[in-house]
């Protein structure tokens, strides 16, 4: 099924056809999702309809039309005479979305963004004699992190996404240390140095948690929905991406246990899944 989107800067949520959209509103931005262009065509008028009821009107400079499908797809869609243009890719709330769904180029950003934190941080404090490690670390975790792991909940981390997310820590990690990749010295034995959590580990119950926050969404809520979504058609010859229901599945019964069939179930008992989390450990081999 094609997954088409569309996103509206300079109006606020409202109701129309008794459905809101406040859980894809945020601040002065929409988004509309409809599984056809017909369906999101009705869609978009009756929300330029009620907007002007209102007494607002839909920037059309500012509106994009995006299908989410392997191959390229067509969707003209016109508020009024205006036609919209149709992107390969656009950003929501500081996360670039792509026509593909996948979320390689994401990460790419989010590493080559900490790469400049890096740069401007490196030599006034990171390497700073005249600092304990303590303040870098205060810096490490209040900004570095964040810059890099932004949206990381949604991420498939993969083997080469794996090596790439602990690199960035440890460049950073290592100048803390005062050391270098020369010094052959391992991860696990800086982690336990700086009394650092594993940033994969950070991730992967972050993840989790996020998991657990779905399994407890009442029926109806879009993320659930998004989440129980089946898409169908023909699969491609070539190896199929790896849906992120189909990675946090295997993510809980190799790092929890937890299988397949009762992970909704146990993720939904929030003091059992915190248990859970708190005693999850690195993965075998980090380091």
């Amino acid at each position: 099924m094609d997954s088409i989107s569309r996103r509206s800067r300079g109006v606020e949520g409202v109701e129309f056809g008794g459905r809101k959209i406040s859980s894809l509103l945020f601040a002065d931005d929409v988004v509309l999702l409809a599984p056809s262009n017909r369906d999101l065509q009705q869609m978009l008028g009756r929300f330029a309809t009620e907007c002007e009821a209102a007494g607002m009107q839909i920037s059309t400079s500012k509106s994009e039309s995006m299908v989410l499908a392997q191959k390229k797809v067509e969707c003209l869609l016109r508020v009024g005479k205006e036609v919209l243009p149709q992107v390969e890719e656009f950003k929501y709330l500081g996360i670039l979305f792509t026509s593909e769904g996948r979320m390689e180029r994401e990460i790419d950003r989010r590493i080559g963004a900490v790469s400049a934190v890096m740069r401007a941080l490196n030599r006034s404090i990171v390497v700073k004699k005249e600092l304990s490690w303590k303040p870098k670390l205060s810096i490490y975790r209040s900004i570095y992190v964040p810059v890099l792991t932004y949206g990381h909940q949604r991420w498939v981390m993969t083997e080469r996404t794996r090596s790439r997310i602990q690199a960035a820590e440890m460049s950073f990690l290592r100048r803390v240390a005062g050391l270098s990749l020369r010094d052959r010295v391992r991860s696990s034995d800086i982690w336990e140095g700086l009394r650092v959590e594993p940033l994969l580990l950070h991730i992967e119950r972050s993840q989790l948690g996020w998991l657990s926050h779905l399994a407890r969404m009442p029926s109806g809520r879009l993320p659930l929905e998004v989440f129980r979504t089946c898409p169908t058609g023909r699969q491609p010859r070539d190896r199929p991406m790896t849906r992120w229901r189909d990675y946090i599945s295997r993510l809980a019964w190799e790092r929890l246990g937890v299988p397949p069939e009762e992970l909704m179930e146990v993720a939904g008992e929030r003091a059992v899944w915190a248990s859970l989390l708190k005693l999850l450990p690195p993965q075998p081999g980090s380091g």
